[in-house]
Order: structure tokens, then sequence, then C-alpha cells
């Protein structure tokens, strides 16, 4: 029996050149059909930051279908949305200090829970589709009105602005006042 060394040498040195490029394809987040996204801006003299990933509709019922009302939603795909500020802010009427907190929102038909977590950097949800969060380290929850539209907005969208920050997706809209 003949064996093919230089056949299979090749082959070991082409599959190691191709490893590195395998593995930052496997890292580029933008290529994710839920890619992040950043809303940024100043309320005050506090600069607000929110890293999320942003899902698609898709021709999906969101809130009430896909995403159960009652039911705790890291507010964004992949990994838990992140929400940082370098002052003290006053959200709602109650103070949240400066720092990185991981965002987590459980829609209502008439009303949303929103929770500013401690924990920070995991993935948004659990291995049996629950949101990965511990509510032990909640740090600040609050409780805010949604909004209809009538207008699709297809892309989870945030935003900071000068008086507080939302976000909206599908024909929702969720406005948190801050100070």
């Amino acid at each position: 029996m003949k064996k093919n060394y230089p056949a299979k040498m090749l082959a070991i040195i082409l599959m190691t050149m191709m490893l590195p490029a395998l593995l930052k394809a496997q890292t580029d987040k933008s290529k994710r059909p839920s890619p992040p996204a950043t809303a940024t801006g100043k309320i005050g003299d506090a600069t607000v930051t929110i890293d999320y990933s942003s899902p698609s509709v898709k021709g999906r019922k969101i809130f009430g279908g896909l995403l159960p009302y009652d039911k705790l939603w890291r507010a964004g795909a992949n990994e838990a949305t992140m929400f940082e500020t370098d002052k003290d802010i006053v959200v709602e009427g109650k103070k949240l200090p400066a720092g990185k907190y991981s965002f987590f929102a459980t829609p209502g038909e008439k009303e949303w829970k929103i929770f500013f977590n401690s924990e920070t950097g995991q993935w948004g949800d659990k291995k049996d589709g629950s949101a990965n969060m511990d509510p032990a380290k909640t740090v600040l929850e609050i409780t805010v009105k949604p909004k209809k539209t009538s207008e699709l907005n297809e892309k989870l969208e945030y935003a900071v602005m000068k008086n507080g920050f939302g976000f909206r997706w599908e024909y929702t809209d969720v406005f948190v006042s801050v100070k």
C-alpha cells in the first residue's frame, strides 16, 4: 500500500492557512442576522450609550407573538443589551448611579417593566430560551407605558434624546423619561 504523504501535507497546510479566515468570519458580528447597533447621546450632562443587536420583524408578530407578553426579554438579540451612563441620572423618577448595566424588559399590552441589572457581558438568553438576567442583581426597575404606532418599524432601533431614551420595533414605541 502506497502512502501519499505530499497530498496529506498539502491538505494540512491549506487547512492551517484557511483557519484564521474562518475564525474571523465567526467573530464578525456585522454579518449576523441581527447586527450590532449603538445609540448614544447626551441627557443633561450625562452621556448615555446603548449597545444592542437589532433584529428584524421579517413578517412575524413580535410583541404578544414571538415575544410573549409578561415574559422577560433581553431587549435586543444575541448578547444582553448594554446601557451605560457616565453620570448619575434619574430614570422615571428613580436614581440610577453612573455605570454600565445590562438592560432587560418585560413587555405587556398596557405597560412594560424595564430592568437595569449590574451583571454585564452575558449572552441575552439561556439555553432554555429564558432571558439571562439574575433578578438579585437588578439595580433599578421601572414601569412605562408603550405606544402603538401605525407605521411598521422593521428593525429594532434605540434612540437617546435630551429628555430620555426609547426604542421602537414592529408597531410599538417605548419611551423612558430621564433627567
